[in-house]
């Protein structure tokens, strides 16, 4: 590789060319893919790549003849090429950040410690009191949630190689040498081959539990370090205000929707709930091994030493008496040390336990465990122990750390929420009704304030709608039966293994009654018995259903049944909100509003029925998704909102680029856990005044109105589906197997509607036009200025946490957006008939820039983040050739289809199809966002 692209990639990290580390790192890759490129190539390759990249930056139109006159072979190893530079410059960029968060921990402090400080000084100043905080860390619970629908465009086997690659530079770092090390460059260079050798596009579909395994690569890597780190900091952290986080709290733990997101997957079937929670409990209990491992190490205390309580001397005699099968020797070697001791039969009750679950036999006390509260239970005599007994700093060190350990991971490694739209319920229960001929009208011609009627009044009586099994079938019968599997997974595991059942496109209170109907004929809830074992959870997916949230909350909870299954859930009611679909139906400045209002609304109605709210955020990576900086995401929500537990979707490359490294791991859980200790804390009244938010709000309607009204005449044209189709490779996505679930809902039509919001936001993203991200937004500023709002707009930004947030996430869209590279789509794809579409994207594109930066006070966008600039600059040099290219190959794609009768996919050559997959491949990865 020359020394040309050894500085490109330099800058295109972001960071100074005076940081030798880094520039040793890049300069060994980039001099070992090239040596890949001539050694599985050949050396005309490599100069092919200068060639087009120099000539791309100077003439897009003569790069667009060279690469039109490209075979398809070479064209597929040339995006290739660029995407293993994106790649190593992705994976170099993440080591070094690591290395800068933990440099700077060193100066500044964690995220956690900085928290605790600013919790000091508020205690110190009398805004709150150690009372109070200590009551808000009480009822701290963060939970991330990796979802069902990943939109990660890389593959596992390409990720596992980049983690190599990213533990050989930190190993080197750590042993004083470089990657020009002859032996670290040797494995390095085994490495670039091999990663040059691994086919970037999956072969299939993956299936459910293929998208389990990759979620189980991160959860696992998480409970063998960075997770106990995290907690350790938060435990010394709070210490500093005088709170003292219990060993066995669970201020952190991880949720999944593998296996349970049921919405418009016909893959994720009962069966298959089923195997996924098996597969992830058994990971729970390899987890864990390791950890009482290393307790069984550490204390080898004597009882010749040091006496132990009367509680745990019990404990341990039961163990001894009920696990008769435990090898002597054991009992022979450990006879005086009774930690030990206790430690080999917690060790033996998880073997126990796994055992149990491989080979489906039941539950037995004292043999194995069936909840982790038990498991804790039996760690918490050990350090009860040891703290009455000269034991205090093991007590408090490494028994604390485990227990924290085994509290956020427990048995089930991952708490499943199941997710279904509310249409199939009401599906089920109307065959159910219907047959008993009670009703003069059919269940499903019900008006919804009938329906809501009818099912209020079936919840409050005892009797079975029909016996069990119940008499349906297809559908409605999977839709049931997914019940029974949640009671089955939660007899045979657990409460911990399900909490929370979703109704998705929840637009009633009556939505959400059908699933508790089918859950009390399943029996998972049965009111008159006091028993509740899920909760349920609205999911908010539309501006109209965001607006109406206060009403659909209070309904639901001015129902005596429902309110009756709050209270047994521990008076905490979830309710989720959908980023994605808000987005895609109003646009990013309402859907972002409605959601804020939204979130108030819900705060208030809640309080006024004595229930805790705990929200969860469906956000995706993305900007239009609801992406973002987490941190600065839970500190713009409004007061009060957030009052120690929240959750939030991990989806697709976010998950690679927050957990792929334990330090990076470390610092985003710390970030989370922090702004939620401050949000907890500090944040329960209102940080701007009130005659401030009388004049901001009004000021943010109108921009939100008259966004709307933009982003609405765009999708609401009657050519934008086509143009969509034609500018972006959205069609062509099917065919990166990015997911088990299709990219499209089972409706009729293949317009907008129905396209899910992952590939519309991808497509998009793809061509560079980004819509979902900033569209609508200078027209909604511009209305707010020339009404005379101008300087409220400025204090909006420079005061308000929730605007600032706002406008530095479009912002940063805004930076990412190129419609130089759109325009190149559009004059080779879209029709003639069709460009007005593009040029009203240019028009408001126009406005948007200039009133973000009106707004900011910069003369460019990021010019207060100069560093970040001239990050996505030099990229784009990288991103041109790609995209240049991807161009061609869909002009290629698309003329074999119209030449062809049928006019199908599976009628283009599958070489020229893989060359242009592998473009969008490398577009995705160098702009780090797929959906």
């Amino acid at each position: 590789m020359t020394g040309d692209l050894h500085l490109a990639l330099e800058s295109s990290l972001g960071v100074s060319e005076d940081t030798a580390a880094l520039r040793r790192d890049i300069r060994v890759l980039g001099e070992l893919l090239g040596a890949t490129l001539v050694r599985q190539e050949s050396a005309s390759l490599l100069g092919l790549v200068e060639q087009i990249r120099r000539t791309a930056r100077a003439d897009l139109g003569e790069t667009s003849d060279l690469l039109a006159g490209l075979d398809v072979e070479t064209a597929t190893r040339l995006a290739r090429a660029f995407s293993t530079y994106f790649h190593l410059a992705n994976v170099t960029e993440q080591v070094h950040r690591a290395r800068e968060q933990r440099d700077a921990r060193r100066v500044a402090g964690d995220p956690l410690s900085r928290a605790a400080t600013r919790i000091s000084a508020a205690i110190s100043a009398g805004e709150v009191t150690p009372e109070s905080v200590a009551a808000g860390v009480a009822r701290l619970s963060a939970r991330p949630v990796f979802t069902a629908h990943p939109t990660e465009a890389a593959r596992r086997s390409v990720l596992l190689k980049l983690r190599a690659i990213a533990d050989l530079l930190d190993r080197a770092e750590a042993d004083g040498i470089g990657l020009d090390d002859a032996r670290v460059s040797a494995r390095a260079a085994e490495l670039v081959d091999l990663l040059w050798q691994t086919d970037e596009l999956r072969l299939d579909r993956p299936e459910v539990l293929d998208e389990a395994r990759n979620a189980l690569y991160y959860l696992d890597d998480l409970a063998s370090g960075p997770v106990s780190e995290v907690l350790d900091d938060l435990a010394h952290a709070l210490s500093t205000v005088g709170v003292k986080l219990p060993s066995d709290a669970r201020p952190l733990s991880f949720g999944s929707w593998i296996g349970g997101d049921r919405d418009g997957n016909p893959f994720v079937t009962p069966d298959v709930t089923l195997r996924v929670v098996d597969l992830v409990r058994d990971h729970a209990i390899r987890d864990l091994l390791p950890v009482i491992d290393k307790l069984l190490e550490d204390l080898s205390v004597s009882e010749r030493l040091n006496e132990v309580t009367p509680e745990l001397r019990a404990s341990l005699d039961a163990d001894l008496a009920t696990l008769t099968e435990l090898d002597p020797r054991y009992r022979r070697l450990n006879a005086e040390e009774p930690y030990r001791l206790k430690l080999t039969c917690v060790r033996a009750k998880l073997v126990n336990t796994r055992a149990r679950i491989t080979g489906g036999t039941p539950h037995r006390a004292g043999r194995d465990y069936l909840s982790t509260r038990d498991l804790l239970d039996d760690l918490m005599l050990v350090q009860t122990s040891l703290e009455a007994n000269r034991g205090e700093l093991a007590a408090r060190g490494v028994v604390a750390r485990a227990i924290r350990s085994v509290a956020a991971f427990g048995l089930s490694l991952v708490t499943l929420d199941v997710r279904e739209h509310a249409s199939m319920h009401h599906s089920a229960v109307a065959k159910l009704v219907d047959r008993l001929g009670e009703q003069g009208w059919r269940y499903e011609d019900l008006p919804r304030e009938h329906r809501l009627r009818l099912l209020s009044a079936e919840l409050a009586s005892r009797r079975p709608l029909a016996p069990t099994p119940p008499p349906l079938e297809g559908d409605d019968l999977r839709t049931y039966s997914a019940f029974v599997a949640i009671r089955e997974a939660l007899d045979k595991y657990g409460p911990e293994v399900c909490e929370t059942y979703i109704v998705s496109m929840t637009k009633g209170v009556d939505d959400v009654l059908a699933a508790v109907v089918l859950a009390r004929e399943a029996g998972l809830v049965d009111i008159a018995g006091g028993v509740a074992r899920v909760g349920f959870s609205p999911l908010l997916e539309t501006v109209d259903e965001l607006r109406r949230a206060g009403d659909l909350l209070d309904g639901l909870l001015s129902d005596p049944s429902y309110r009756e299954i709050v209270a047994l859930r521990g008076d905490v009611q979830e309710v989720m909100l959908g980023y994605s679909d808000s987005n895609k139906d109003a646009g990013i400045t309402t859907s972002q509003w409605e959601i804020h209002l939204a979130q108030r609304r819900l705060r208030d109605v809640a309080r006024a029925h004595g229930v805790r709210l705990r929200l969860f955020h469906g956000r995706g990576g993305t900007v239009g998704r609801g992406g973002g900086p987490t941190y600065e995401a839970v500190l713009s929500q409004p007061w009060g909102v957030l009052d120690g537990e929240i959750k939030l979707t991990e989806q697709g490359e976010v998950i690679s680029d927050k957990y792929l490294l334990p330090g990076l791991a470390r610092e985003n859980l710390e970030l989370l856990l922090a702004a939620v200790v401050e949000a907890t804390v500090l944040h329960q009244q209102p940080r701007a005044n009130a005659t401030n938010l009388a004049h901001w709000d009004p000021a943010m309607d109108l921009v939100s109105t008259e966004a709307q009204k933009a982003y609405r005449s765009l999708v609401d044209d009657p050519d934008l589906p086509h143009y969509f189709a034609t500018s972006t490779p959205v069609e062509e996505l099917a065919d990166m197997h990015l997911g088990s679930r299709p990219a499209r809902r089972a409706t009729e039509g293949a317009g907008i509607e129905s396209l899910r919001a992952i590939p519309w936001v991808f497509g998009w993203t793809q061509s560079r036009q980004i819509v979902p991200g900033w569209f609508g937004v200078g027209s909604g500023l511009r209305a707010a200025r020339e009404a005379g709002l101008g300087d409220a707009l400025h204090e909006m930004h420079s005061s308000w946490h929730f605007f600032r947030n706002f406008i530095s996430n479009v912002e940063m869209t805004l930076a990412k957006t190129d419609l130089r590279v759109a325009r190149e789509y559009v004059d080779a794809l879209v029709p003639a008939e069709l460009q007005h579409v593009f040029a009203a994207i240019e028009a408001e594109h126009a406005l948007t820039l200039q009133e973000v930066l009106a707004l900011t006070g910069e003369t460019e966008l990021l010019g207060a983040q100069p560093m970040l600039a001239s990050t996505l600059a030099t990229r784009d040099r990288y991103l041109l050739p790609l995209q240049l290219l991807q161009v061609q190959l869909l002009a290629r794609v698309r003329g074999a289809r119209a030449t062809t009768a049928g006019g199908e996919h599976s009628d283009v050559e599958p070489t020229l199809r893989r060359a242009l997959l592998l473009t969008v491949n490398g577009i995705a990865t160098g702009l780090r966002n797929t959906g």
